[in-house]
């Protein structure tokens, strides 16, 4: 089968080599371009821990000049792409929470101690959810740290275009509301709404799913969990 996959350049290869492994073919259509912002300062305190909340923000962090003094800190991380990630980028206590904000909320308040210190949220300049917010209300202290900028494409890429007008995908793949957002949106301006008729759209979790809903026609299947594997156990075998 042929899939549309709508995640950033760096997530969308492991990705395709996913489907390719279970004999799918993948068309790389990223609707987020990833810049990492060089020029970020990354706050100084005695963090109790660092909390991510995508793969991007560790990619980010470990590319930053003051990155090596962190490695020796714990990791909560939203998930496990993004806890693979720390792992890869030297940190050695990595713990992932089950792959949303809520949850990783409700991880930090089991595992930390709000009068242990303050904790370090690395994160891109649009987030989901209000991670510092719930966190704060159970007397934790969280300063973020906006260190990469995920700007949403303007033109629905040339190659998901021409695969919609030639009815050649069976799905699409969809990983955050925003991005959810940008593709009913860049669908409805191409003037493509009729070709989705039928697509199905595999979604991460039901929050993303709930943003498809001014895109009628899409038969919409929901990941049981919040994380890749879930969301590929929907694929047809």
């Amino acid at each position: 089968m042929r899939f549309l996959v709508t995640r950033p350049e760096e997530d969308s290869a492991p990705l395709a080599d996913a489907l390719s492994a279970l004999g799918h073919e993948a068309v790389l259509a990223p609707l987020l371009d990833i810049r990492f912002l060089e020029d970020a300062e990354l706050p100084e305190a005695a963090w109790q821990a660092l909390l991510v909340t995508s793969a991007n923000g560790v990619r980010a962090l470990a590319r930053h000049d003051h990155a090596a003094s962190l490695l020796s800190l714990p990791i909560l991380a939203v998930g496990p792409a993004s806890a693979d990630a720390a792992r890869a980028a030297g940190f050695a206590q990595v713990e992932a929470a089950g792959g949303d904000v809520n949850s990783l909320a409700e991880h930090v308040a089991k595992s930390l101690d709000p009068k242990a210190g303050p904790l370090l949220h690395v994160a891109g300049s649009a987030v989901a959810g209000d991670l510092a917010g719930m966190l704060e209300e159970r007397g934790f202290s969280v300063t973020r740290a906006v260190l990469y900028d995920a700007r949403l494409a303007s033109e629905l890429p040339e190659i998901a275009r021409a695969a919609l007008e030639a009815g050649s995908l069976d799905g699409v793949l969809l990983y955050s509301p925003r991005t959810a957002r940008a593709f009913a949106s860049l669908v409805r301006k191409a003037g493509l709404e009729a070709r989705v008729k039928g697509l199905a759209a595999y979604c991460l979790s039901a929050a993303v799913a709930d943003a498809l809903d001014d895109l009628p026609g899409l038969t919409v299947k929901i990941a049981r969990a919040p994380d890749q594997a879930a969301l590929i156990a929907l694929l047809p075998a």
